[in-house]
């Protein structure tokens, strides 16, 4: 086999850094690592370099078309341990399959600073890209598609990102395995603009503060975005359509701002069983949200009642609000409430306000939810007659949500047309089954 030292070398710029062409087969790979400077661009040609490899000073792997790095089923694929590292455009498979080491298809070590994982095809790997301490980092443009395996909890994450600061989560297309992103224990973080199908959760945030989700869409999987003992994060403009459990859940997370995001069910379908969940989680600002087509819009429950909503539309849930508790919860901010698909309303001076208040939740709801076997009484004389008298006589009403400026229009987030298209078809979840498909999105993690 020719010799990687004899290969074209081409200087590039003034810092003498160099491209080197390396062929596909053999250890080339490795030789031309070895026998490379910090700075060099290995370019590698099409066909199979044999991995894993580790990269321990700063250089840039660049694909050409159908360049394929594989590591036969050990470790990670691409270890890296030094800073200013750039892998792209290569198709990178073939991990092993160990969780205690976290074996990837691009492994960032706590010393890889500064690292650029961008427009790779990142397949069959137990974790798509390891972000383990290597702060101030780019996952970019990506197409990551993990495990299919029965057990989902058994899988690995699309990006992981473990007490990381700084880095950022771009663009990339996440598919199968068990979270599109999972983040632990790490502060300024962006997650911007990546699109997640087929998975548990499409973001898992635990214990990550003062970070930013943004522009993301998470379509057909088990939670969309789960946002879990974090504080001061930025959660706006991001899709949820046809989740199954929930679209977004505040756990623990405090002093968010939550805006603008969308979470919707698809029309002739079972939607999520819940659009928002807040479980003691407070002081976040709940603003201009799109909550539709859910068995419940929004449950809050623990404690859970300092936080501010306005402006949000809840359109054709089943339950709009459940909230059990014996005071009344103020759900407007500065005499601007929300939108209820079932108030009618009037608005005689057409400032946009409703005139009457709404209250979402009656006391039958609240003795439903705390004796389900009473459901079986739902249409009886007995129960319309109570709902008819606390609707003439409110004085009877029991503590709850209520909305003292309900708007008269509904936010409208579009569905960009590709995204819609995706959606109507039937996800995963609601075509196989696993033996986890249970599995508690407050559990311990």
């Amino acid at each position: 086999m020719r010799s990687v030292l004899a290969l074209m070398v081409m200087l590039a710029g003034p810092a003498g850094a160099a491209d080197i062409a390396v062929p596909a087969g053999g250890d080339a790979l490795k030789q031309a690592i070895a026998g490379s400077a910090p700075g060099d661009v290995l370019i590698l040609e099409p066909g199979l370099h044999h991995g894993p490899i580790t990269i321990e000073h700063a250089l840039t792997l660049q694909g050409q078309q159908g360049a394929r790095i594989d590591g036969g089923g050990q470790g990670s694929v691409i270890l890296v341990t030094a800073e200013g590292v750039t892998i792209r455009d290569l198709t990178i498979t073939g991990s092993g399959k160990s969780h205690q080491n976290i074996d990837s298809g691009v492994q960032l070590t706590r010393t890889a600073h500064g690292a650029l994982v961008e427009n790779n095809h990142i397949e069959g790997n137990l974790y798509g890209v390891d972000v383990h301490g290597a702060r101030d980092s780019m996952v970019r443009g990506n197409t990551i598609v993990g495990g299919r395996d029965f057990r989902m909890n058994s899988r690995g994450n699309g990006v992981y990102i473990w007490n990381a600061p700084g880095s950022q989560v771009i663009g990339n297309d996440i598919r199968y395995g068990r979270d599109g992103i999972f983040t632990n224990s790490s502060r300024r973080n962006v997650f911007r603009h990546n699109r997640m199908r087929d998975l548990r959760f499409a973001v898992h945030y635990m214990y990550t503060n003062d970070s930013e989700v943004s522009g993301n869409i998470s379509v057909g999987n088990h939670l969309g975005f789960a946002l879990m003992f974090s504080d001061r994060l930025t959660v706006t403009n991001n899709l949820s359509l046809n989740d199954r459990d929930h679209g977004v859940m505040l756990n623990y997370a405090n002093s968010a701002d939550v805006a603008g995001n969308l979470v919707a069910g698809v029309a002739d379908r079972r939607g999520p069983e819940k659009c928002t969940f807040i479980y003691n989680a407070h002081r976040n600002l709940i603003a201009n949200n799109r909550f539709q087509g859910c068995d419940i819009g929004i449950h809050f429950t623990a404690g859970s009642e300092r936080n501010g909503l306005t402006g949000n539309a809840f359109i054709g849930n089943r339950t709009q609000v459940k909230y059990v508790g014996t005071r009344d919860i103020e759900w407007s901010v500065e005499g601007r409430g929300n939108f209820w698909s079932d108030h009618t309303v009037f608005d005689l001076n057409g400032d946009g306000i409703a005139d009457s208040r709404f209250r979402p939740n009656d006391l039958m709801d609240h003795i439903l939810w705390s004796q389900p076997a009473a459901a079986l009484l739902t249409g009886s004389p007995a129960v319309q007659l109570v709902r008819w008298s606390q609707a003439n006589f409110p004085a009877t009403l029991p503590g709850g949500v209520v909305d003292s400026f309900p708007l008269t229009r509904a936010v409208v987030i579009p569905v960009p047309e590709d995204i819609a298209l995706m959606a109507a078809d039937p996800p995963l979840w609601a075509t196989q089954r696993t033996d986890d498909d249970g599995a508690d999105a407050l559990a311990p993690h």
